[in-house]
C-alpha cells in the first residue's frame, strides 16, 4: 500500500467511525498533531503504535505496514491552493524573514529543527471570535564553521 492509499483509507475509516484525531492519538499514545501527520503520510509510527491505530480504525495489517514506513516528504504544489494552508504559506512569506531575524538575534546563526520539534494546536476562546493557537517548539541548531 502506498502512502496516498494509506492516507485515504485512514481518512475514510476515521469518518466512517466518527472518530477525532484526539481519539486516534489516544490509541497511538502520541500527540494528536504527530499522529495526524503520520496518518497523512508525513511521519511514521512504530509497530505497536501503528497496530493500535489500525485496530481502532478496524483496518488491516497492510495499513499498519504503510504507517511504519519512513515517508518521502514531498509537496504536490509550489503554492498551496487550500485556503487554510495557503494562509500559512502567506504568513511564512510575510513573516518568515522576521522570524529568521528574531531567531538569529536571540540564538545566533542557525536553524530551528523540524526533527527535534513539537507542535500543539488549540482553540482559544475570545469574545471577538475564537482564535487558533499554534505552539511550535524546535531545537536550535547552530551552523558550524569548518
Amino acid at each position: 500500500m502506498n502512502s496516498a492509499d494509506m492516507k485515504q483509507t485512514i481518512l475514510q475509516a476515521k469518518a466512517d467511525k466518527g472518530l477525532t484525531w484526539s481519539d486516534i492519538a489516544r490509541a497511538s499514545g502520541l500527540s494528536q498533531e504527530f499522529t495526524c501527520s503520520a496518518c497523512l503520510g508525513m511521519n511514521h509510527l512504530e509497530k505497536d503504535q501503528a497496530d493500535a491505530v489500525v485496530a481502532l480504525l478496524g483496518l488491516d495489517s497492510e495499513v499498519s505496514e504503510a504507517l511504519q514506513r519512513f515517508p518521502l516528504k514531498t509537496w504536490e504544489r509550489a503554492i498551496p491552493t487550500d485556503p487554510l494552508i495557503y494562509r500559512w504559506y502567506e504568513m511564512l512569506n510575510v513573516y518568515g524573514e522576521t522570524i529568521k531575524e528574531m531567531i538569529n538575534e536571540q540564538f545566533g546563526d542557525g536553524i530551528m529543527s523540524a526533527i527535534d520539534f513539537t507542535m500543539k494546536v488549540d482553540r482559544q476562546e475570545d469574545p471577538k471570535g475564537d482564535r487558533v493557537l499554534v505552539t511550535i517548539s524546535g531545537k536550535f541548531l547552530p551552523y558550524k564553521s569548518w
